[in-house]
């Protein structure tokens, strides 16, 4: 399997759900199902059966996570050499061209793109379009209703994060 690129930040949140699934979610989920048995007959206790669908869930989830760090390959945006490019990380404030709206994206791995905090995929055709240009250029993103021009104002060398 490739590594999949990851900031830092978005590791320490892997890290820290995995975390909280394994030392508080999953000792709640056998606590559950040990007073779910202890009620008696197995195959009529719909409480014991939901409790042993939610472990399955929560193990699964478990060892994605576990997955996910493994081949995770971490980059310290404060470590990058800042020469005015867009790279992975950074964060970019743009202007579309045709419509004058602003807009501020950061750059960041599959696994921590979130588009409602402005967290976009490295592979996403914006970010594509993006990468290696410097503040003052112009990038033309191929969107469905046809190509989009993006005008770059300004990159950040830190987290877009408030």
């Amino acid at each position: 399997m490739n590594k999949i690129p990851l900031t830092e930040k978005g590791a320490q949140q892997l890290r820290g759900e995995l975390q909280e699934l394994k030392s508080v979610v999953r000792p709640k989920i056998v606590a559950a199902i040990a007073e779910a048995r202890a009620h008696g007959d197995l195959k009529e206790n719909a409480e014991y059966h939901a409790a042993r669908e939610e472990q399955g869930f929560i193990e699964a989830r478990i060892r994605d996570l576990e997955q996910q760090l493994a081949y995770a390959q971490i980059i310290d945006i404060s470590k990058l050499k800042q020469d005015g490019r867009v790279v992975f990380g950074v964060a970019v404030d743009l202007i579309n061209i045709d419509t004058d709206d602003a807009v501020r994206y950061q750059i960041v791995g599959d696994l921590e793109a979130n588009i409602k905090k402005n967290k976009i995929s490295i592979n996403s055709p914006i970010a594509r379009a993006l990468i290696g240009k410097k503040k003052g250029d112009e990038a033309q993103v191929q969107a469905p209703n046809g190509i989009t021009t993006y005008e770059i104002t300004a990159i950040y060398y830190e987290s877009a994060d408030k």
